[in-house]
């Protein structure tokens, strides 16, 4: 029994600690596009969960799946629900503070089928709240959310299809 007790507790350390590590790995491998300016700090990371909606369209004779807008709610840390993430892009707090921005750099997710990451400055800001010193935001760790490869044709002009998919964003504001 005693040396069962060893074996998991051994297990739940190994556990713990892998988890720690593999966070610190993810943040040394954030594209060096991916940097906010130096003279800003993180000041929130929230999670979310929700939608990419693409649009079909037409670009001359062909067809392609346009993004319209995401629709996703974010979570805190503890998993409570913080706001919302939608069109701008923009993301709204629950006190009503909103940061609008406008994308800066991209780079490849590391996840397969995932849509990138991003650097986004923000341009416009609402309300005031924890959302008001925001100046740059990052977009990490994306899991899904790619438009689909194939049904965007003349048959399914102006149709919407969503893309399920979730995302880490990262909140800076300066010094």
């Amino acid at each position: 029994m005693c040396k069962s007790v060893r074996v998991l507790a051994s297990m739940l350390l190994l556990m713990v600690m892998s988890n720690a590590l593999s966070y610190s790995v993810a943040a040394q491998q954030v594209p060096q596009q991916l940097q906010p300016p130096t003279n800003e700090q993180p000041v929130l990371q929230l999670h979310a969960k929700g939608e990419q909606i693409y649009t079909c369209k037409s670009g001359g004779a062909q067809y392609s799946w346009v993004l319209k807008a995401p629709d996703a709610q974010l979570f805190d840390k503890d998993g409570k629900l913080f706001g919302k993430h939608f069109a701008g892009p923009s993301w709204e707090a629950n006190d009503g503070s909103r940061v609008t921005g406008k994308v800066a750099a991209t780079a490849p997710s590391p996840s397969p089928d995932s849509i990138p990451w991003l650097l986004v400055n923000i341009v416009a800001h609402a309300g005031t709240g924890v959302l008001t010193p925001v100046t740059t935001v990052q977009r990490l760790n994306t899991k899904g959310g790619q438009a689909p490869s194939s049904g965007c044709d003349a048959s399914h002009a102006r149709q919407e299809t969503r893309a399920p998919y979730s995302a880490d964003y990262r909140f800076f504001a300066p010094r």
